[in-house]
This record gives structure tokens, C-alpha cells and sequence, in this order.
């Protein structure tokens, strides 16, 4: 029996969903949304998290269960409060330009909470595994550009191509360039002077990983298992 109390899954949605209500409620989001009603959702989810926690299901009877589908619905119901499936933009757009870095970065905090969510059912199908790198989606990206870090020489700054989506990570690998195919973590995001960074390159020695097995958007092949530590140091650190 599949102790969920303990699943790395159920942590990170749990941990997700504090820094989502963090970040809304002291993000300065401009526009027109309901912030009221964003947080409340946000808070009745509780329910459905504990639930969670000891069910002591596993596989598709977990991924299949009522919880995850009131977890979803619930944040179906976020985003429509937020302002619809375009919320994101709104929100950069809105912001002044003193804030716009500050906006970006919660942005993508808000983000990472929804995809935690809407992936759980896909991460549980995968079964009973004790590994924090199951917690997070982990996808094959091509990049698309690079630049310079303006406040660091020693970090680049990577605008990637999932697929269905876009995003920017910022890297110390100074020899990446475009077209590189790479495996993302997409990890809680963080800022690096200034600049927030939505995810970390898989890599080993200092090197991120530039040819990497598998299509765009969807889990990377025949990754050695070294090029994970990283990540699975970092969200250890974020669940602590």
C-alpha cells in the first residue's frame, strides 16, 4: 500500500499552492481580476490536499480519484478569476515599468502552481515512485535564443521552446547556444539578479546537457541519472 503522505507529488502541490497564495496576496497584480475570490479558491483546496495525503492510493486509481478532479476544477476556477487563459500577459502588460521584473517572476510562480496541479494526474500514473524528480515535469526543449545576463558575465539567459509553451532559464553554461536540445526542470522559479529564470538545465559537471533524446515538451530519453541531482537537490530545498 502507497503511502501518499509521503508522495513527493501530493508535497509539491501542497507547497505549490502556499507560495501561489504568498504571491497572490502580496504580488501587486494589476487589472482586472478577483483577487478575493482567487485566494478562496486557493484555500479551499485544503480539503482536497489532506485527502490526498492518505488516501493510499497509487497509479490510476490515484490519477482517476475525486480529489484530483476537484483539484483541477478548483484551479479551472483560478484561472478564470485571474482573468482568463491570457491572465499572464494582462498581468505583464499592467505592470509599471519599475515593476515589471518583479511581475515577471511572480508571474511564473503562479504558473509553476497551475501546472503542478493540472500535471498531478499525469505524474500519479506513472505509479508508486519515491524520487523528488517525479514531483515536477521534466521536458525536452530546444532554444530558440541567448543572451548575456546584463547584471552578471558569468550567467546567460535562455529563451526555450517546449512545444506548447515558452520560457526563459538562466544558466552559468556560457557555451549554449541556439538549437541546443535540452532537458528543463521546471522547477519553483527564482530570480537571478533580476532576472527570473523558470526552470534549470539538466547537466553534469558544470555542463548543461546539449543534445538530448526525445521530442519537444515531452519527458527527455536516456538522461544519466547523475544529471539529475541537481534537481532533486532543489526541490528538497523547496520542500523544507
Amino acid at each position: 500500500m502507497w503511502d501518499t503522505s509521503k508522495d513527493y507529488r501530493v508535497l509539491i502541490a501542497k507547497e505549490a499552492r502556499e507560495l501561489f497564495l504568498k504571491t497572490v496576496q502580496t504580488g501587486g497584480f494589476r487589472g482586472n481580476w478577483n483577487k478575493k475570490a482567487t485566494i478562496d479558491v486557493a484555500k479551499q483546496m485544503d480539503p482536497d490536499l489532506q485527502s490526498l495525503s492518505y488516501c493510499y492510493l497509487e497509479g490510476e486509481a490515484l490519477a482517476n480519484c475525486e480529489d484530483v478532479t476537484k483539484l483541477e476544477d478548483k484551479v479551472n476556477d483560478i484561472i478564470r478569476h485571474l482573468g482568463g487563459e491570457d491572465w499572464n500577459r494582462k498581468f505583464i502588460k499592467g505592470a509599471e515599468k519599475a515593476d515589471k521584473e518583479k511581475t515577471e517572476e511572480n508571474v511564473a510562480k503562479v504558473r509553476f502552481f497551475i501546472d503542478t496541479i493540472l500535471g498531478l494526474k499525469r505524474r500519479f500514473m506513472y505509479g508508486p515512485i519515491n524520487d523528488p524528480i517525479i514531483g515536477i515535469d521534466i521536458k525536452v526543449g530546444e532554444i530558440m535564443s541567448v543572451s548575456k545576463h546584463p547584471n552578471a558575465d558569468s550567467l546567460m539567459i535562455c529563451n526555450v521552446n517546449l512545444g506548447k509553451r515558452a520560457l526563459k532559464v538562466v544558466t552559468n553554461d556560457l557555451n549554449v547556444k541556439e538549437g541546443n536540445k535540452v532537458g528543463v526542470s521546471l522547477l519553483p522559479p527564482a530570480s537571478f539578479m533580476e532576472i527570473t529564470s523558470e526552470g534549470m538545465f539538466l547537466g553534469m559537471d558544470g555542463n548543461i546537457l546539449k543534445e538530448v533524446d526525445g521530442e519537444l515538451g515531452e519527458m527527455p530519453k536516456g538522461i544519466p541519472m547523475e544529471a539529475l541531482n541537481e534537481t532533486r537537490n532543489m526541490i528538497e530545498n523547496f520542500l523544507k
